[in-house]
């Protein structure tokens, strides 16, 4: 069972705070090339290919990024199961932080030719690299700190970081587009929100400097000499099923915040300020949800949450197609509202789950490593195989939500097999009577 030793409420807080903020930072860096991939990237790094080519293209390079993030749990989680917690998040951020900032300054095609791609493919293998290590090191740190009793709850905030991330990311995204005419936006107003990359960087390399190291990594007499080794051999299955639960989740989520973006302004002719409106409406919601659905985790259990959120993305992707299709703003808010809502049902409290499946010597590589390969399975394949499904649908793309939704019913067996982890409360014992 784990620790279950309880920190003062304002260095829980503490912690939680600069955990949310730093996952923030490093998923602002991981969305805004998804946001400029669905937007722009297409005709700048591959103008000659077709429109549809390109913007397959693009996704491409956006998916190496989720190749590259199991990659990431393997050599940072080697370094958080030897070293601590704490130096994974560090060496995370500044690699994350520098590919991102590099990504603004490649020139385009135009300018340098099939050199142009190359790098920005480069680019973003180094950004996932980095973001598979965050995720570990963040979410462990908080969660082995916390009480057992609100252990959702508190790792949860790391959870949120990434609606903050979205929502800065498409912030910037949005003042641009709505400022900039095409021609300004696609020379150089993309740039600039991966410039902005290096200052946030920087400020979350601030705020991570003080942080304590785990409790329970320190309590470990003898840290795995090759974790990586260790989980292949001992929890090979527990990582195939928590990378086949979590797919879903990818899959939901990128369908609505980079997929959707280019099917409505290519396909729909929606322009792009309201695509963004509408999609980062729906995060807002999704963000301020997520302590509630913690809270329901620590009350109920992980398993039961995870359960129900799965079904109901299974139940949701041909409705959110259709209410896609309109083309109207409050019935695409609805449609991916009712998305996000499924999906962070599961998720607000898999930051606690994946943890407590795995002994804490080799925790930081098996937690990550199934976390990432999920994003393999949902994030990277999303955006390419939704693209070409409806290409070949009709007004309405209804095999992208027959896509979805087989990935949802596959999720749903998964989570089905894994076991129910939340703590249960050890009843105080009665103190036998004294004779005499």
């Amino acid at each position: 069972m784990l620790d279950t030793r309880t920190v003062r409420a304002p260095s829980m807080l503490r912690l939680a705070a600069a955990s949310l903020t730093g996952t923030a930072i490093e998923f602002y860096d991981f969305f805004v090339y998804g946001t400029a991939a669905a937007l722009v990237l297409g005709p700048l790094f591959f103008p000659t290919f077709s429109p549809l080519t390109g913007t397959l293209a693009a996704f491409g390079t956006f998916g190496v990024g989720f190749v590259a993030r199991p990659l990431g749990s393997v050599l940072f989680g080697h370094l958080g199961d030897r070293r601590g917690r704490r130096p994974v998040l560090v060496a995370s951020l500044l690699l994350t932080g520098a590919s991102t900032v590099s990504v603004g300054f490649v020139p385009a095609y135009d300018r340098i030719g099939m050199a142009a791609p190359v790098l920005l493919l480069v680019l973003r293998f180094l950004q996932g690299l980095g973001l598979g290590g965050e995720w570990g090191g963040a979410v462990l740190l908080t969660a082995e700190h916390a009480p057992a009793g609100r252990r959702a709850l508190w790792s949860s905030f790391p959870q949120i970081g990434p609606a903050f991330g979205f929502l800065l990311a498409n912030g910037v995204m949005l003042v641009l587009s709505a400022s900039l005419t095409d021609t300004q936006f696609a020379q150089w107003g993309w740039r600039v929100p991966f410039w902005a990359a290096g200052v946030l960087a920087l400020s979350g390399l601030w705020l991570r400097s003080s942080l304590p190291e785990s409790p329970q990594f320190l309590e470990i007499e003898e840290p795995a000499r090759m974790p990586f080794a260790e989980v292949v051999r001992h929890h090979w299955r527990l990582v195939l099923l928590t990378a086949g639960a979590l797919a879903v989740g990818y899959a939901v989520f990128y369908a609505v915040t980079t997929w959707s973006l280019a099917y409505g302004t290519e396909r729909l002719g929606v322009s792009r300020t309201v695509m963004l409106t509408c999609v980062m409406a729906a995060v807002v919601v999704k963000g301020a949800l997520t302590p509630v659905m913690a809270l329901l985790g620590d009350r109920y259990g992980r398993r039961a949450l995870c359960l129900v959120g799965c079904t109901a993305s299974a139940l949701w992707m041909f409705p959110m197609v259709a209410l896609l299709a309109t083309g109207q703003p409050l019935l695409m808010f609805i449609g991916f509202t009712g998305a996000l809502v499924a999906f962070i049902t599961m998720f607000a409290v898999v930051a606690a789950y994946l943890p407590e499946l795995y002994e804490p010597r080799v925790r930081c590589t098996g937690a990550a490593l199934g976390y990432n390969l999920g994003g393999v399975l949902g994030g990277a394949l999303t955006p390419i195989v939704a693209t070409a499904l409806a290409e070949h649908s009709g007004r309405v793309p209804w095999a992208v939500g027959a896509y979805l939704t087989a990935i949802a019913l596959l999720s749903l067996g998964c989570f089905a097999l894994l076991p129910e982890t939340r703590p249960v409360p050890v009843p105080v014992a009665e103190v036998e009577p004294v004779a005499g």
